[in-house]
């Protein structure tokens, strides 16, 4: 569920809550048994988080899969010509298959052809036995012979000698031999990559696994279209959540969207592949769901899961945003992802833990954490991992404005999410930051003093220059 203007605990200060944590947001709202379980809550660090998500999944067997989903996937077995390519002998142009030297004698088209026939050929078109080469449309010309029978010659602009023995004929295996490997396995498949395998009459090919993710988008006042009235919410997730599921590395399954009752999730949960339009037909690997991971009346995430058997092996990070963020395993093996409703939480929950997940049910390496210096000091808020979204200015990160848990408008600027420990970060101190999944990498901070050539004062008799100042420099005030 979304709800508009509220903040996590802890970010805005008493009087605030995350949707799903206690409805009106009161103090007074929050459940008795969510009290009891705050010590189990966060009792993941961000760190643990990343790891423990990585570290619970397999990866998915290699399998085949159809042509028409296979883009972007890891071959697993070398591409092998089955025959040769082209299988067989066709024309290059349109025009006329001849045998020998003209004028020749039409025939019809297939025919076997004798010395000094011609037949008619598009291009593509089998070379019939006989056919020695190929006369362009432009170059032939239809006459008669001295007793009125219709027979073809050269002309235009042909050449003396045209056509030559091959000319315009593409022979069977130019391109590749039978058993000839076409691609090796390990190559990520592009567009070329399947037409080839289409042209050697492969229908499917064997590929390395990659997460089949099923979207249950959650909340009664969520609407998809136009300006959402008081009380209500435009859907965030839909628009966007199937693309960063494959910017992660998986195939997006499909959604649905459902409301807030019991019923509702334990049914959206059990093993039935829904009719979704457009979704792969292939049973999910991992069901991302948005919202309900509080502990009001309304969060129903992990009372379903126990019911249907699952364990949970992550109830919420000590961080924040996002810090409700669940992750669970159901019997079948299906991993079901429970993200805050609140976009920005949901997104920075998806980022500790979806990303690590996918990545390792896809074959893939834990996602990278690389330092950046930091432009401003940032307090210390003990106990909790805090992500932020940054801006990049002459190097250094800045934390981006717009970053409530309900906002997108920070992240939609930034160039990626810095990870402040809980006891803060000094002006210049490198800090932990990853990427975002639409985004470059984060650059590597350069090893060692960076060396500067020094300016000269060329123009004698000029008073010299204000020293600069040693140390970075704060440049958080310029992002307004």
């Amino acid at each position: 569920m979304t709800e508009p203007g509220t903040a996590e605990p802890g970010t805005a200060g008493p009087g605030t809550a995350e949707p799903g944590t206690g409805g009106s947001g009161a103090p007074d709202a929050r459940s008795a048994e969510e009290g009891h379980a705050d010590h189990h809550h966060l009792a993941h660090t961000w760190e643990e988080a990343r790891r423990a998500a990585f570290d619970a999944a397999t990866p998915i067997p290699p399998g085949p899969v159809p042509l028409r989903i296979a883009l972007g996937r890891k071959l697993d077995r070398d591409i092998v010509a089955l025959q040769d390519m082209p299988h067989y002998a066709s024309s290059a142009m349109d025009g006329w298959v001849v045998n020998g030297s003209g004028p020749w004698i039409p025939v019809e088209p297939g025919t076997r052809l004798a010395p000094h026939q011609a037949s008619p050929i598009a291009t593509g078109g089998l070379i019939p036995a006989g056919g020695k080469a190929v006369l362009r449309t432009e170059n032939a010309v239809l006459g008669q012979d001295d007793e009125g029978l219709p027979v073809l010659m050269t002309g235009g602009k042909a050449r003396p000698g045209e056509p030559r023995a091959g000319e315009h004929i593409r022979k069977a295996g130019e391109e590749a031999l039978e058993g000839d490997v076409l691609v090796k396995a390990g190559v990520e498949l592009n567009p070329a990559h399947l037409a080839l395998a289409a042209l050697a009459g492969y229908d499917e090919l064997q590929v390395q696994g990659k997460p089949v993710v099923r979207l249950v988008l959650t909340g009664s006042e969520v609407v998809e279209h136009g300006t959402p009235a008081p009380g209500q919410v435009r859907d965030t997730f839909g628009p966007q959540m199937p693309d960063v599921v494959s910017m992660l590395g998986g195939i997006p399954g499909g959604q649905q969207r459902i409301g807030d009752s019991y019923d509702e999730w334990l049914a959206a949960l059990e093993d039935v592949l829904p009719e979704v339009p457009g979704a792969p037909d292939l049973p999910a690997d991992v069901v991302l769901t948005t919202g309900g991971t509080g502990r009001s009346g309304t969060d129903h995430l992990r009372r379903a899961v126990a019911e249907l058997g699952g364990r949970l092996i992550i109830d919420g990070v000590a961080m924040r945003p996002g810090h409700p963020a669940v992750l669970a395993e159901l019997p079948d093996g299906r991993f079901v992802l429970g993200l805050p409703g609140n976009p920005l939480a949901a997104m920075m929950a998806l980022s500790t833990v979806g990303a690590p997940l996918l990545a390792a049910l896809g074959h893939r390496a834990m996602p990278a954490v690389e330092e950046v210096p930091c432009g401003t000091m940032i307090e210390p808020d003990p106990g909790r991992t805090r992500l932020m979204p940054f801006r990049l200015l002459y190097g250094m990160a800045s934390p981006a404005q717009h970053t409530g848990p309900g906002m997108m408008r920070g992240l939609a600027a930034a160039n990626g999410v810095l990870v402040v420990p809980p006891h803060g970060v000094q002006l210049g101190e490198p800090v932990p930051a990853f990427a975002l999944p639409w985004g470059p990498p984060i650059p590597r901070a350069q090893e060692g003093p960076v060396k500067t050539k020094p300016r000269s004062n060329a123009r004698g008799g000029q008073p010299k220059g204000k020293p600069a100042a040693s140390g970075p420099v704060d440049w958080s005030a310029l992002l307004g």
